[in-house]
């Protein structure tokens, strides 16, 4: 709160009832620090991170209008990951190759720069568990969704869950069609 506005008054003025966000144009794949390195876990609302300002438009409005509304239920939402360059997806999967000691199991964690959907802004990490269990309970409201059952903290924008719920989870990324590419 360095701007001297709580969370909640972030909340409401970075998303305005009609859903657009207030924000100042970005660059979706210009990089940044790290080329999407979130150390620091930040709020949904930071447009000064790369990982959060180049998240796809519509996944950042769904997010913020989901992270005001649990504002009121006492709930803070941060990113832990968001946009990536491929550079940055490229070195996480030869991390998790090393850590898991093949490219097979590292596929059920890591994706590869072309299949990874935070490299294309399409995906968040949220952080803190009862942000994830809000989400996890309101998420098909914004059209926000838990994709692979082994990441709770792995959302992605499915508009068609606002009126139909989230579609069925993936074990993990490896089951996911869109991972084989």
């Amino acid at each position: 709160m360095t701007d001297g506005m709580t969370y909640r008054e972030r909340a409401r003025t970075a998303a305005h009832p009609t859903g657009r966000v207030a924000s100042s144009p970005v660059v979706r794949h210009a990089l940044g620090r790290a080329h999407g390195a979130v150390p620091d876990p930040v709020t949904v609302f930071d447009d000064e991170t790369p990982a959060v300002a180049n998240l796809d438009p519509e996944l950042l409005r769904a997010l913020r209008r989901a992270a005001t509304d649990a504002a009121d239920d006492g709930v803070e939402f941060f990113v832990n990951g968001g946009w990536r360059s491929p550079e940055y997806q490229e070195q996480l999967l030869r991390g998790a190759v090393s850590k898991y000691g093949s490219e097979e199991e590292a596929a059920r964690w890591v994706a590869t720069p072309e299949t990874s959907a935070h490299v294309l802004g399409d995906a968040v990490d949220i952080g803190r568990l009862d942000a994830r269990a809000w989400l996890s309970e309101h998420g098909a409201r914004y059209g926000l969704c838990q994709i692979y059952r082994n990441e709770p903290w792995h959302y992605e924008l499915r508009p068609d869950a606002v009126e139909n719920g989230c579609p069925p989870m993936y074990p993990d990324p490896s089951h996911d069609p869109r991972m084989r590419r």
